[in-house]
C-alpha cells in the first residue's frame, strides 16, 4: 500500500504537529507501507534536515510542492496558500500512484476530493465543524480521531460510526530511554539545583492553561520554582514582568525534550476547562512524553486527560484553579508511585501500534488494492 500523507505545514516546524506527523509517517513505514509526506515549499527557520530534527531513523519520502506563501497575511492569505498548495498536490497525485490519501487539513483535503481524489482519510485533532470539515467528513472514506471525545462529537454530528476510528497520539519510547541526570539537565538549562522545580513544556497561549500555572507560582512555597520551556521572545518579555518568580527558558527543540524533562521534580499539564478542544478533543503529545519521564505529573482533571491517565498515574486537579494546582504540585512530589504507573501505561502508546490500528482501518475501508487517484 502506498500512502500519500498531505500536510499543509512548514516542515520541519517547531510546533508539536510537526512531531506528530513525522512520527506517524515513520511508524507507517515501519509497518511495511510506502509513504510520501507531501508538504508546501514554505520558508522555515529550522536548518537541520527533518529526519535529524525529529529523530527519524526509518526514512520516508518527503515531497515539497509549490505554494504561494501568504499565510502571514491573514485569512485571505491562508486561503490563497491552501488553494495553491492543493492545486500542486492534485497535479502531483495525478502523476503517481497512491492507494490512500491521509491528512489533517480539512480545507486541502476537501479541494482534493472536489478535484477527483478518492480514498481520503481525515485525521481530526480539534473538533472542527466548518464548511470544509463537514464536506470532508461526509466524503472521506474515514475519519481518524485522536480521542474518544472527538469520536463521540462526530458521531453526534451524524458521521456514520463505522467511518470513525479513535486512536490517541503515540510515543517512541526509545527517544526517552537515556535522559540526562537531573543535575546535569539543570546546569544546562540554567535552573537552580537547590530548588524544587515544577516544569511546563509547550505553548504559552490558547487553551494550555498556563495563566493558571503562572498564578500558582505566587502560591507555591519559597523552595519551589516554576520553570517554563516554550514561548516566543515577545511573549516571554511581557510575561517575565508580570510573573518574576517564573523561570522562562524559551523555545527548545523537540530533540531536547527527554533531557529537559529530566530537570523537573514535577511536570505540569494545566489545560483549561474553558475550551472544548482542551476538555474533550485533545490527545496531548507532551502529556504522553511526560508519562515516559519517570517524573510525577500534575494535570487538569478533564475527560481528554483521563483518556490517558487517571488518579493512579497522575495527580489530577480542578482546572483553572491556581490554588488547587499549587497544592497538586506539592502533593505529587510526595506520591512518586504515580510516575511509575504512568510509565507502565505509556508503553501501550507506541507510534507503531497506533499505525497498525490506522492501517487496519484504511484497509478495511478501501481494500488492499484500491487507488486514490482518478
Amino acid at each position: 500500500m502506498n500512502i500519500a500523507y498531505v500536510a499543509n505545514i512548514r516542515f520541519p516546524t517547531e510546533k508539536a504537529h510537526g512531531v506528530q506527523i513525522a512520527k506517524a509517517c515513520e511508524a507507517l513505514v515501519k509497518n511495511g507501507k510506502e509513504v510520501t509526506l507531501i508538504v508546501p515549499s514554505r520558508r522555515t527557520d529550522i536548518t537541520e534536515p527533518a529526519p535529524r530534527y525529529y529523530g527519524i531513523t526509518t526514512p520516508f519520502a518527503i515531497k515539497k510542492l509549490f505554494t504561494i506563501d501568504l499565510v502571514s497575511a491573514g485569512k485571505i492569505g491562508f486561503w490563497i496558500q491552501s488553494l495553491t498548495f492543493a492545486s500542486s498536490v492534485l497535479r502531483y497525485l495525478r502523476s503517481c500512484r497512491a492507494d490512500a490519501v491521509y491528512g489533517r487539513d480539512e480545507l486541502v483535503l476537501s479541494i482534493l476530493y472536489m478535484g477527483g481524489v478518492r480514498n481520503i482519510f481525515w485525521e481530526s485533532h480539534d473538533g472542527a465543524w466548518n464548511i470544509a470539515s463537514r464536506y470532508i467528513a461526509k466524503h472521506a472514506k474515514g475519519v481518524v480521531c485522536v480521542s474518544q471525545g472527538l469520536k463521540d462529537f462526530y458521531k453526534e454530528k451524524g458521521v456514520p460510526i463505522e467511518k470513525i476510528l479513535a486512536v490517541p497520539n503515540g510515543i517512541a519510547l526509545a527517544d526517552f530511554a537515556h535522559p540526562e541526570s537531573k543535575e546535569i539537565a539543570r546546569v544546562r538549562l540554567g535552573i537552580p539545583v537547590d530548588k524544587k522545580i515544577a516544569l511546563y513544556v509547550g505553548r504559552l497561549d490558547g487553551w494550555k492553561g498556563t495563566d493558571t500555572l503562572f498564578d500558582a507560582s505566587h502560591v507555591l512555597p519559597s523552595d519551589w520554582k516554576v520553570a517554563v520551556v516554550g514561548g516566543e521572545e515577545k511573549q516571554i518579555a511581557q510575561l517575565q514582568k508580570k510573573y518574576p518568580y517564573v523561570l522562562f527558558l524559551g523555545y527548545r527543540p523537540y530533540s531536547e525534550l527527554p533531557r529537559n524533562q529530566a530537570a523537573a521534580d514535577v511536570l505540569v499539564v494545566p489545560n483549561t476547562a474553558k475550551v472544548d478542544v482542551s476538555v474533550h478533543f485533545t490527545s496531548p503529545l507532551k502529556l504522553i512524553a511526560h508519562m515516559a519521564s519517570h517524573r510525577p505529573i500534575v494535570a487538569s482533571d478533564l475527560p481528554s486527560i483521563r483518556e490517558l491517565v487517571d488518579e493512579s498515574s497522575a495527580v489530577l486537579v480542578v482546572p483553572d484553579n491556581s490554588q488547587a494546582l499549587a497544592e497538586g504540585i506539592q502533593r505529587a512530589l510526595q506520591n512518586p508511585t504515580v510516575a511509575e504507573h504512568a510509565f507502565a501505561r505509556v508503553s501501550t502508546l507506541d507510534w507503531q501500534v497506533r499505525a497498525q490500528a490506522i492501517l487496519r482501518f484504511i484497509e478495511n475501508r478501501v481494500g488492499a488494492h484500491a487507488t486514490a487517484g482518478r
